[in-house]
C-alpha cells in the first residue's frame, strides 16, 4: 500500500505596497541624498539652517587660510621675503591666536634685516607659544620652535652688535633645544669673537659633543688651544694637548672648508705633518 507524502503547507508571500513617502525617500537615497527622518533614525540629527551656514563659513575660512599658506610657502621658496612677510601678516590678521604665524612673520623680518622688529615679534611669540604648550600643546614641538626663535634672537642681537644679549639668547636656546649643537656652536663662536677664550672653549666642547661633525667647532677649539702654547728657553713651541687633533679633525671634516689654509699653516707652525688624503678619507 503506497503512502502519499504529505507536503507541508507554504505560507504565501505577503505583498506590501510601498507608501509614497517611503518610495520618495528611497529615491532620494539612490540619488545620494539623505532624508531628514533617515538622519534622525541613524543617530545624526538634522542640522539647523544656522548650523549649515556656520559650516559653510568655516569651510570658506579654511580655504582662505590654506590659500594664504600656499602663497607664503611659494614666496619663501622664491626667497621673496617682502611678499612672505605680507602674507604672514594676513595669516595673523585671520588667526591672531596662532603663534606659528607670528613666528613666520619674525623669520621674514629677520631675513630682510629688520632686526629690531624681528626681536619684538619673537619676544611676543615665545611668550604665546610657552603659554599654549603648558596646558594642552605639543610640548616637544613647541620647545623646538622656541629654541629656533631664541637662536634667531641671538643672530639679530649679533647684527645689532649686542653681544651680551646674543650670548643670553644662545644660552637659553641651548637649554631648550633637544639638539643643541647649533646653539652651543653659536655660543662658542660669539665668545671667541669677544675674546672670552675660556667660555668659548667650553662651548666648543659642548658643540662637538652634541654634533661631532661640526667642523668649525674644531677649528675654533684648535685656534684657542694653539694661542695657549708655551715656548721654552730654546724657543721650542709646545701646544696644549688636543691642539693638533682638533685642527686635523677640521681638515678631515671640511677638506674644502674656508679655513683649510689657515689650519695647514697652524699645523706646520707646531711641526705637525699635514696629510694630503683627507678628501679620499671623507669619500
Amino acid at each position: 500500500m503506497k503512502m502519499k507524502s504529505r507536503l507541508s503547507p507554504r505560507t504565501p508571500p505577503i505583498i506590501r505596497r510601498t507608501s509614497a513617502p517611503v518610495a520618495f525617500a528611497l529615491l532620494l537615497i539612490a540619488l545620494g541624498a539623505t532624508p531628514a527622518w533617515c538622519q534622525a533614525g541613524s543617530g545624526k540629527p538634522a542640522k539647523s539652517k544656522e548650523q549649515v551656514e556656520a559650516d559653510k563659513e568655516k569651510n570658506k575660512e579654511s580655504e582662505a587660510e590654506n590659500a594664504l599658506k600656499a602663497k607664503y610657502d611659494a614666496a619663501v621658496q622664491e626667497k621673496n621675503w617682502p611678499d612672505a612677510e605680507s602674507t604672514a601678516s594676513q595669516l595673523i590678521a585671520q588667526h591672531p591666536e596662532n603663534w606659528k604665524y607670528q613666528k613666520k612673520l619674525g623669520d621674514m623680518q629677520l631675513n630682510q634685516g629688520k632686526y629690531e622688529k624681528a626681536l619684538a615679534t619673537y619676544e611676543k611669540t615665545i611668550s604665546a607659544a610657552q603659554s599654549e604648550a603648558a596646558p594642552n600643546g605639543d610640548l616637544a614641538a613647541t620647545k623646538i620652535a622656541v629654541a629656533q626663535m631664541l637662536t634667531s634672537e641671538g643672530n639679530s642681537y649679533l647684527k645689532l652688535r649686542k653681544n651680551e644679549e646674543a650670548l643670553a639668547a644662545f644660552s637659553k636656546a641651548a637649554e631648550m633645544s633637544p639638539n643643541p649643537g647649533v646653539a652651543y656652536f653659536n655660543l662658542c663662536a660669539t665668545q671667541y669673537n669677544m675674546g672670552h677664550t675660556e667660555g668659548a672653549l667650553a662651548a666648543c666642547d659642548k658643540a662637538i659633543a652634541a654634533d661631532p661633525k661640526k667642523a668649525d667647532a674644531y677649528f675654533i677649539k684648535g685656534s684657542i688651544l694653539l694661542a695657549e702654547s708655551t715656548t721654552d728657553a730654546k724657543g721650542v713651541l709646545t701646544p696644549p694637548a688636543g691642539t693638533a687633533e682638533a685642527l686635523k679633525k677640521y681638515l678631515e671634516l671640511a677638506p674644502d672648508g674656508g679655513h683649510v689654509e689657515d689650519v695647514k699653516q697652524m699645523l706646520g707652525f707646531i711641526g705637525v705633518k699635514v696629510e694630503t688624503t683627507y678628501k679620499e678619507k671623507q669619500k
